[in-house]
């Protein structure tokens, strides 16, 4: 193209129409910058300031890291709707384009989807709390924290183990601390031989011996069943859920030295082999050195 046939005055016009479009939107940049920076950064303080706001007794602890994650992604979309305005971008056309990013999003990422509904519903309906030992079919541990997307726990062993929500809201919650007391059951097995009522009322020594126990419901020893080593006893008393475990552990320790006291051995399980004399006459005879071939 021969710019000798252009006139000058278009040719600047030109030339000042294009600087003014750098350096706007050369502007327009820098400042959807400086938004998007500012913006990232006041969602993490909205974030610190949700948790601080709700850091109350009051306020149900597995809430508060919902309600900051939740507040902290507005912050950010509301940050992102901004940027988009810097470039001319309408107001209906970036509600329809969150919309059908939304929709595309929605299928591509169903299982993230219901991680965040199974999030909400469980701060909503809250089965367990932050503090809480829970097992949900296998996963089990002590609640940390529940967030949009998974639960963290930390195990008996002190691992700390992050779970799906969708994992935990599909499955059968079972909540050890949410009552304040628990029953406790022992089985042990003496011999036939033995003195029930003597073991029965060692047990109950031990029963009333510990101060760990509840008066209401009242302890109980009793038979239970007949196994093929011997009688089966049953210990069964109430506690405080914080105490289950120590007086578990220590009646483990205590019952059979109170049971042998008492003159009651714990049966163990042992087979007979009974042969009869038709049958040792019956038996062949293994060969001695006579009868071996050379």
């Amino acid at each position: 193209m021969n710019l000798n046939f252009i006139e000058p005055h278009k040719l600047e016009a030109a030339w000042a129409y294009l600087l003014q479009l750098v350096v706007q939107q050369g502007l327009n940049c820098i400042a959807a910058m400086l938004i998007l920076i500012l913006g990232w950064w006041l969602s993490g303080r909205a974030r610190a300031a949700v948790l601080r706001a709700f850091d109350r007794p009051r306020v149900d602890a597995t809430l508060r890291p919902m309600l900051a994650s939740v507040t902290q992604w507005i912050v950010r979309v509301i940050t992102v709707v901004l940027v988009l305005s810097q470039f001319g971008v309408q107001t209906a056309s970036i509600i329809a384009m969150l919309g059908a990013a939304g929709l595309a999003i929605g299928l591509a990422l169903q299982g993230t989807l219901q991680n965040i509904a199974a999030g909400i519903m469980l701060v909503l309906l809250r089965p367990f709390r932050v503090g809480q030992y829970i097992d949900a079919q296998g996963v089990a541990g002590t609640v940390r924290e529940t967030g949009l997307f998974m639960t963290e726990l930390t195990t008996f062993d002190g691992v700390c183990l992050r779970v799906p929500n969708g994992k935990i809201w599909g499955s059968a919650i079972t909540n050890y601390s949410e009552n304040p007391t628990r029953r406790l059951d022992i089985e042990v097995t003496v011999n036939f031989g033995a003195d029930i009522q003597a073991a029965l009322d060692a047990l109950r020594a031990m029963l009333a011996a510990e101060e760990r126990i509840l008066a209401d419901p009242a302890s109980e020893a009793m038979v239970i069943n007949y196994a093929a080593q011997g009688v089966t006893l049953n210990v069964r008393c109430w506690v405080a859920a914080g105490d289950y475990w120590n007086v578990r552990f220590a009646f483990y320790h205590r019952i059979k030295q109170v049971l042998e006291a008492a003159g009651c051995a714990i049966a163990v399980p042992v087979q007979e082999w009974r042969v009869s004399e038709d049958a040792q006459a019956a038996a062949p005879v293994a060969p001695g050195p006579a009868h071996r071939l050379s």
